[in-house]
């Protein structure tokens, strides 16, 4: 009898990083390691402001733009991933609260609304930078001011745009979604084999099988 299998307790060989992610963003990591991409973390350390008469979306494309072109001369010969998420309520755009009396602020804005939730993507390979920008529609129900008081109490709200994350306790203010589940996260995952082949790469050979 020929061939390789995996003795019992045996560790799994671990595979080197195939990008780098210009983002200290856990969930952003995450969600590529689910889709089979190990990458290594290079926060870009840039601090993004709006520049005046700059609507949110151009905003998240050019901070995911400037992340990654940032840290693409650190990353090596890896292709280098940035991103950003900007959340938008009338016409304003929304970052991370500064504190607990902020994200308090935030959340009653959103409550009972609808706003957009803009992520930018770019992409470093080659010589080359593509990147793009997904938007979806998240509807919130009305908050009342002791949910928004537990909410806030969590600690969840404070390093997140908008002041919410909609795949942990945040999806119970949450009444609906049109668009991705994933761009409200902050990656659009859908949109990244074509930003890939944009950059001559084959987004699923990287993607490692199962």
């Amino acid at each position: 009898m020929s061939g390789s299998q995996t003795l019992p307790g045996a560790e799994p060989v671990r595979q080197g990083p195939r990008l780098v992610l210009a983002s200290g963003s856990p969930r952003r990591r995450q969600l590529l390691e689910l889709l089979g991409i190990p990458c290594r973390v290079v926060p870009s350390g840039i601090d993004e402001l709006q520049l005046p008469e700059e609507d949110a979306a151009a905003f998240a494309l050019r901070a995911a733009r400037d992340k990654a072109v940032a840290v693409a001369g650190r990353g090596g010969d890896l292709p280098v991933l940035g991103s950003d998420t900007v959340v938008e309520v009338g016409g304003v755009a929304l970052g991370k609260p500064a504190d607990t009396s902020h994200a308090t602020e935030m959340l009653r804005q959103l409550a009972g609304r609808a706003h957009h939730v803009h992520t930018g993507v770019a992409l470093v390979a080659g010589g080359r930078c593509e990147s793009l920008v997904d938007t979806a529609l998240v509807r919130f129900l009305p908050l009342d001011d002791a949910m928004i008081r537990w909410y806030v109490a969590t600690g969840e709200p404070m390093d997140k745009a908008g002041a919410y994350a909609v795949q942990g306790r945040g999806g119970l203010l949450v009444e609906g979604i049109e668009g991705s589940p994933s761009t409200v996260i902050g990656l659009p995952i859908h949109r990244l084999p074509g930003l890939f082949a944009r950059c001559g790469l084959d987004f699923f050979r990287l993607s490692r099988q199962p």
